[in-house]
């Protein structure tokens, strides 16, 4: 009378995925430790965090030309604005330590 029910094929979203691969990366623990913990199977985890370094090279790859240079600009600007308060601090500080 015992009928074998069909097992459940788990689903999980990319997020769940992502933050398991990065406890695993970050808690010095082995790979089957934190699969137990989390409740899956420690070959999925191994597969997922192959699945996002394959990733990861794509992503930054995918930054534009155009991009890349609005940031450059944006970091000059943001240097040259820093450079004219060092300087002023500089003078500021010529002016005070003078008699």
């Amino acid at each position: 009378m015992s009928e074998s029910l069909p097992k459940k094929c788990r689903r999980y979203d990319e997020s769940f995925k992502r933050q398991a691969v990065e406890h695993w990366r970050h808690s010095g623990r082995t790979r089957k430790q934190i699969a137990q913990e989390l409740g899956v199977n420690h070959w999925l985890l191994r597969e997922w965090a192959r699945q996002f370094r394959a990733q990861a090279p794509a992503a930054s790859a995918a930054l534009s030309k155009a991009q890349l240079q609005e940031e450059n600009l944006r970091l000059r600007q943001e240097l040259r604005h820093l450079q004219e308060q060092r300087d002023i601090l500089k003078k500021t500080l010529g002016i005070l330590s003078t008699p």
